[in-house]
């Protein structure tokens, strides 16, 4: 089936002509060429999807593009290097340490939370403690439209680096994401150096 082009009605016809005329022509020496316009039926040339052969039930091969080019916090944490014994962190990471006490920063700000959480680890380390578990959460998700991702999670971002800046860093030995049952990525255990 075949569309019909449409022609120019009168006052556009007039319109273009008078348009045509005060154009300036790029190649001068060529006689003005005769111009009769009619709107074409021109359309943006679609792409060309393929669609790999499936079954119903099957898997996709591969995972969607991430567009998050930093890598996350826990992953920054298990790349640092063990600070501490080899046989207590595999226990901590198990999940098999219990806390000798806890901090829970949710709701804070990062103005509120960065002397909570300062006192909180040097009170701790004065008081003999080891293991401590900080709360941060994971954040509160939002809207992401634009086209720079925003992270989820200020305190779950900001914490580590306050944990090994001064001067928690002097009784700081090993940072890493907490297990499953307490709190799994919106909390870090936090292995204290012991008291001298």
């Amino acid at each position: 089936m075949s569309r019909k082009r449409r022609t120019l009605r009168p006052d556009e016809e007039e319109l273009w002509k008078r348009v045509a005329e005060t154009a300036t022509p790029l190649r001068p020496d060529d006689p003005k060429p005769n111009i009769a316009f009619e709107l074409a039926n021109v359309r943006p040339k679609a792409k060309k999807l393929t669609v790999q052969p499936f079954s119903f039930g099957e898997k996709t091969l591969q995972k969607p593009a991430r567009h998050d080019f930093a890598s996350s916090i826990g992953e920054d944490l298990s790349k640092a290097p063990l600070q501490m014994d080899e046989k207590a962190f595999g226990k901590l990471k198990r999940g098999k340490l219990s806390p000798e006490a806890r901090i829970d920063l949710h709701g804070m700000t990062i103005a509120q939370a960065h002397p909570v959480l300062t006192g909180f680890i040097l009170n701790a380390h004065a008081s003999r403690k080891r293991l401590v578990l900080v709360i941060t959460g994971k954040g509160k998700s939002a809207n992401d439209d634009g086209p720079i991702p925003v992270r989820r999670g200020v305190l779950k971002h900001q914490v580590p680096h306050w944990l090994h800046s001064a001067p928690l860093r002097q009784v700081v030995l090993q940072v890493s994401e907490a297990h499953l049952k307490h709190g799994g990525s919106g909390a870090y255990y936090v292995y204290l150096k012991r008291h001298r």
